[in-house]
């Protein structure tokens, strides 16, 4: 328990708003994107710099506080909000600054990704960030930050350059290249584990407008699509990414699609994406070329806030007839807001070595995912049953290793599968830098043996 007194003289010291239970804006400020996580914090501090992050953590850690961080508040696990502890909430942390001359841009852990990439394409510039717009940076980058620039420039974690972070001693450090070089190898895949990023830096490219969209097939044709798929990934120069998925269209109806973006010559890009677009019958072609803002909120409908959201995931090794088989099998699913979906990697993603930052899963070909999501609770059993059956399904074509931003709660005991190879090694660094393991609302990284909070100074 923590005294009215200290609360008082804590939320009179930070520069941010601060709420807690029944005062008017708490509890949309503890709402998040997925309906099925509800849960209260005592305290919600809403940031305005790294000194309200740095006040938050010496309080929390004076008080034994549970402390959870809350940047876009997408992560599908609810790890953003905590019950009875300190909620950080960076989401009104939106400084950024953009040097065209050296291609990088400094950014504050509360922008979406959205507000990132209209300030950055204002100089025809982009670094690999996620498919949605109103997902947050920094939550994102930190578990590695797959997107439509991942064949061609690699992971959002592979372009960060340096990050300011507050660790659980409640110090501001700088990791990067050439300082704490160890703490910037962890948290570049590393899910937050080793203290609050208050800002980031980004490598930036040149991206102009793409040649991006769809092409959507009757879903009794998913078996056939996905081994066209296959095919056509084998070939698919870097500059192209892919991803097949089935969902419901809305006034067309249950569909299986190839998704895609080419971000060099658009000349290029129409002979490159000639095969797919010319394959079959399909029931609409959605490429164009298109700003690659407008390509980065495309999937923006299909995901609002609110909704009932559970998922499953794992790389695969490949894509097998018997896999294509299963796929198609649960190409329908009970919700229409639900997705299954393929991601095809490889290009720049697989050329980065696996020991040159924490995400070491770089060998795969294909990530697999389900997004289940509904609107009423009541379907809530149907629709996790179904996902569930699905995944399990699928899991003799399952790699050993699994991309932790797409982790739900229960994934926890798997954190050797999704940290991979660095596993040993991020638990080493939780040694050094978090020994009481004060950063566990996450998909934690245990310390070898914690130590009492009284003892870690």
């Amino acid at each position: 328990m923590v005294s009215q007194s200290a609360i008082e003289n804590f939320r009179a010291s930070l520069r941010c708003q601060s709420l807690c239970p029944g005062e008017p804006g708490y509890d949309a400020a503890r709402g998040i994107h997925n309906a099925t996580i509800e849960r209260r914090p005592a305290i919600i501090a809403r940031c305005a710099g790294a000194a309200d992050v740095i006040s938050c953590v010496r309080f929390a850690r004076e008080h034994d506080l549970l402390v959870s961080v809350r940047g876009g508040g997408h992560s599908i696990a609810g790890k953003a909000v905590c019950d009875g502890g300190l909620m950080i909430d960076l989401s009104g942390m939106k400084g950024i600054r953009v040097d065209p001359a050296k291609r990088t841009v400094r950014a504050e852990p509360g922008l979406t990704l959205g507000e990132f990439d209209r300030e950055t394409q204002a100089f025809g510039l982009a670094t690999t960030l996620g498919v949605v717009s109103k997902t947050g940076i920094a939550g994102l980058t930190l578990g590695g930050g797959i997107g439509w620039l991942v064949r061609k420039y690699g992971l959002a974690c592979d372009n960060v350059t340096s990050v300011d972070i507050v660790t659980a001693d409640g110090h501001l450090l700088i990791a990067s290249a050439t300082e704490n070089d160890d703490l910037f190898w962890g948290v570049r895949g590393g899910n937050g584990n080793f203290g609050v990023v208050t800002s980031l830096e980004y490598r930036l490219y040149e991206v102009g407008p793409v040649l991006a969209g769809g092409v959507l097939y009757p879903v009794e044709k998913t078996r056939e699509v996905l081994r066209f798929f296959r095919e056509f990934t084998r070939s698919c120069p870097d500059e192209l990414s892919t991803q097949a998925l089935t969902f419901e269209m809305p006034g067309v109806g249950p569909v299986v699609a190839i998704g895609g973006c080419h971000c060099g010559s658009i000349t290029e890009g129409e002979k490159v994406l000639r095969p797919l677009r010319t394959f079959g019958s399909p029931v609409a072609d959605l490429f164009g070329v298109m700003p690659y803002v407008q390509l980065q909120s495309m999937f923006d409908a299909f995901f609002p806030p609110g909704r009932h959201d559970y998922t499953k995931a794992n790389f695969l090794n490949g894509l097998s007839d018997e896999a294509i088989d299963v796929f198609g099998e649960y190409a329908t699913a009970p919700s229409p807001y639900t997705f299954g979906v393929i991601e095809h990697l490889e290009g720049a993603f697989s050329r980065v070595g696996t020991t040159e930052n924490a995400f070491a899963h770089r060998q795969h070909p294909y990530n697999f995912s389900i997004w289940a999501s509904w609107s009423d609770p009541v379907d809530s059993e149907k629709n996790i049953k179904w996902t569930r059956n699905f995944w399990e399904a699928m899991r003799p074509f399952m790699a050993a290793g699994a991309y932790v931003n797409y982790l739900e709660d229960e994934a926890d005991p798997q954190g050797r599968e999704a940290y991979g190879p660095s596993y040993e090694r991020l638990v080493a660094l939780k040694d050094k830098y978090d020994p009481t393991n004060f950063f566990r609302m996450n998909h934690n990284i245990k310390p070898s043996q914690p130590l009492p909070a009284a003892s870690a100074a």
